[in-house]
Order: structure tokens, then sequence, then C-alpha cells
């Protein structure tokens, strides 16, 4: 929304400003990519626990 508001009030005077507007846009996309990945392995990375008492983990799946 802050872009959309810069957008309105400065893009008459600002030639640069039609390539920078979408940045934020562009990087909460990369963010939420990232974090999708990241999270991914680390979930793919985890073991189970090796006890014979029945766990959160066997619960989850």
């Amino acid at each position: 929304m802050a872009s959309a508001a810069a957008d309105a009030s400065l893009h008459p005077h600002l030639r640069w400003w039609g390539a920078v507007w979408p940045v934020p846009w562009w990087s909460t996309c990369l963010a939420a990519l990232a974090w999708t990945v990241l999270r991914a392995r680390e979930k793919a990375h985890r073991t189970p626990p090796q006890d014979g008492t029945r766990s959160d983990w066997e619960q989850a799946a």
C-alpha cells in the first residue's frame, strides 16, 4: 500500500519510479519463496525420535 501511495503522489515527476515501485512486491514474493524452500529443507533433515513412546512426531503424522 505504501508503494501505491507513493506511486500516486510521486509518479508524474519521476521517470525512474516505474522501475522501482514493484520492488516491494517482488521482494515479498522472493521472501515467501525462500521461506518455503528453507522450511521444506528443515523438515526434510529432521529425524523422528528413536524412543519407544508415542510422541508428538507420530501423532502429527
